[in-house]
């Protein structure tokens, strides 16, 4: 069996555009074992402190099952891939219950997008968090961004409330819609709608009087909600994947977004996006932590039990163990 190489030549290697080193450290991230989980750590550490050069756009495509969101980034991909630069695909596929591994393979769907050297994609397993994002997500963005990548793509599952979660790890998020309005409309939550830059009309081939009717109801359904930002509304364009220029409209509303002009409120954006993720992820270090202690300590059994004999107020029995807890705490500044 191989010596796994130190985190400092994986992360120097990764650096240097080593593709299988990319690929490797992607592994570990994704890896549930300890020792591995322990050299991940080490890796996003590193990592972290040493922020890329140049900016990258960080961006997050959703939508419908059907709507074309492979058929998107496939195209999309390629236009950016053609201008030199380089593009990292993250692709969110639903996980086997069984087994925990991806189902859909975007890599397959998307082989000519695959084959190309300056793209990377990587499918990965939802793993049944919320909308197919989590914190491996935001820690595959920046191993992306270290790597070197001009443009990470964020693919999720579908469409619901719950990937609201995928725009607090980007800067621009991007919803493909079809041209049947009348009854998508109503499909699509409010929330995702809040979240929403950009409403992508797809599949404008088929019939562009249609496209054009659906961008008119989805351009006055979004100005009906508050604007998530001071400096930008959300724009609803048209286009097709499959025709040529068919998506010059979406990249130019994209280009739009990044324009230097914005580079300050992106920055901004960012700055609020690493807090929020630092009090998620304290919360969840917190709720381990209480599961932890609800396994193995005996005041709270104890507690407990006074609650299910009616003895004491659910309330009140809580609150007497969180100040137990944290007076044991405080005298020998260790776990009871």
């Amino acid at each position: 069996m191989d010596t796994p190489v130190s985190i400092t030549e994986l992360a120097e290697r990764i650096k240097s555009g080593h593709r299988r080193s990319l690929a490797a450290a992607f592994s570990l991230l994704e890896s549930t074992s300890k020792s591995d989980s322990a050299r991940a750590s080490e890796l996003l550490q590193m990592i972290y402190q040493q922020a890329p050069v140049k900016s990258t756009r960080r961006i997050a495509v959703s939508g419908a099952p059907g709507a074309g969101k492979s058929t998107l980034l496939e195209a999309y991909g390629l236009a950016l891939a053609n201008q030199g630069m380089r593009v990292a695909v993250l692709a969110i596929d639903p996980s086997s219950a069984r087994t925990g591994g991806s189902i859909l393979a975007d890599k397959v769907r998307m082989n000519q997008l695959a084959d190309h050297d300056a793209v990377f994609i990587r499918p990965s397993p939802s793993r049944n968090a919320l909308g197919g994002v989590n914190d491996a997500t935001r820690n595959a963005i920046l191993l992306s961004e270290f790597a070197g990548y001009d443009v990470v793509i964020v693919e999720t599952v579908g469409v619901g409330q719950s990937e609201i979660a995928a725009s607090s790890m980007v800067d621009l998020f991007v919803l493909l819609v079809l041209p049947t309005a009348g009854d998508e409309l109503q499909g699509v939550k409010r929330g995702i709608m809040e979240v929403t830059d950009v409403i992508l009309v797809t599949k404008s081939d088929i019939d562009l009087e249609a496209a054009r009717r659906a961008a008119a109801r989805y351009t006055g359904s979004s100005k009906l909600l508050t604007p998530l930002r001071t400096d930008w509304t959300c724009k609803t364009v048209t286009g097709s994947s499959l025709e040529p220029n068919g998506l010059d409209a979406f990249i130019a509303v994209v280009d739009q977004f990044f324009d230097p002009v914005r580079s300050e409120s992106i920055a901004l954006n960012r700055h609020r996006q690493r807090a929020l993720w630092f009090d998620e992820s304290l919360t969840l270090e917190f709720n381990q932590l209480i599961k932890s202690l609800q396994q193995s300590n005996a005041t709270i059994g104890k507690a407990r039990h006074a609650v299910l004999q009616g003895a004491k107020h659910p309330a009140v029995a809580a609150a007497e163990v969180v100040e137990r807890i944290s007076i044991s705490i405080h005298d020998d500044g260790s776990r009871p």
